[in-house]
C-alpha cells in the first residue's frame, strides 16, 4: 500500500507559502507507517517546533493499473475520505534551503491522519466537493475540489505513468489555503459536504 501525496494543488495554498504555482503535479510519498487511523490521538513529535495541519480529500484506489488513460481514470476510485497531512514546517524549510529531500518533514510516523469512514462518490459531486477543517471548533481551512489545479483524473493519469496503482493505495489530493500550526491540546475535526450536508469524518486530538 502506497500513500501518494500531491503538493501545491490549490493555487492559494502555494501562494500562502510563497511557492510557485506548479505546471505539473508535485508528487511525494509517505510510508505506510505514517498512517494514523480510527481517530486515534496524535502525539506531537519532539523534533519539531512548528507542526502544521493540512486537510486533504483522499482517494482510495480500488484496482490495479499503470499508464491509466483519462477516460478510465474515474473507475480507479469509488469512495472519498479525508486526511490530514501533518507537516513539520521548520524541518521542511531547513531541508529546502539545503536542497535536500523533505520526507522527514512529511513522512514521519503518524503524519498521515486518515478518516475511518469514506463516502461513496455517488453521494458527491466529484467536480466540486466542499470540505473544511475546524480547530477547537473554529473553521481554519475551507476547500472546494473545483479549485484543484490538477483534478482527480489528472492526478491518476499522471501518477500512474511512474507508479503502478494498486488496490488500497491512498492518494492525498492536496490542501487548500489556511494551513497553520497546531499545539498540544488542540482538537482537529474534518468535515466533508455531501448532498445531505456536512458530515464529520475525522477528529484528531493532539497530545
Amino acid at each position: 500500500m502506497k500513500i501518494i501525496c500531491i503538493g501545491r494543488n490549490y493555487a492559494e495554498h502555494a501562494r500562502e507559502l510563497n511557492n510557485p504555482v506548479p505546471g505539473k503535479p508535485v508528487v511525494f510519498m509517505k510510508p505506510s507507517t505514517a498512517l494514523l487511523v480510527n481517530n486515534k490521538p496524535f502525539y506531537y513529535p519532539a523534533f519539531t517546533q512548528d507542526l502544521h495541519h493540512e486537510l486533504e480529500v483522499v482517494l482510495r484506489i480500488v484496482k490495479n493499473g499503470r499508464h491509466v488513460q483519462p477516460e478510465h481514470a474515474d473507475a480507479y476510485y469509488e469512495e472519498i475520505g479525508l486526511g490530514i497531512d501533518f507537516t513539520a514546517r521548520d524541518i521542511q524549510q531547513a531541508c529546502k534551503e539545503k536542497g535536500h529531500p523533505w520526507e522527514i518533514a512529511k513522512g514521519f510516523d503518524n503524519s498521515a491522519v486518515l478518516s475511518p469512514e469514506f463516502i461513496s462518490k455517488s453521494e458527491l459531486d466529484t467536480n466540486s466537493i466542499k470540505f473544511e477543517l475546524k480547530k477547537n471548533g473554529e473553521t481554519v481551512q475551507s476547500g472546494d475540489t473545483s479549485h484543484l489545479l490538477f483534478s482527480f483524473r489528472d492526478i491518476i493519469v499522471y501518477v500512474s505513468q511512474y507508479f503502478k496503482l494498486q488496490t488500497g493505495d491512498l492518494i492525498y489530493t492536496g490542501t487548500p489555503a489556511g494551513v497553520g500550526p497546531v499545539k498540544v491540546g488542540d482538537l482537529l475535526e474534518g468535515y466533508l459536504h455531501t448532498k445531505d450536508g456536512p458530515q464529520k469524518l475525522l477528529h484528531c486530538n493532539v497530545k
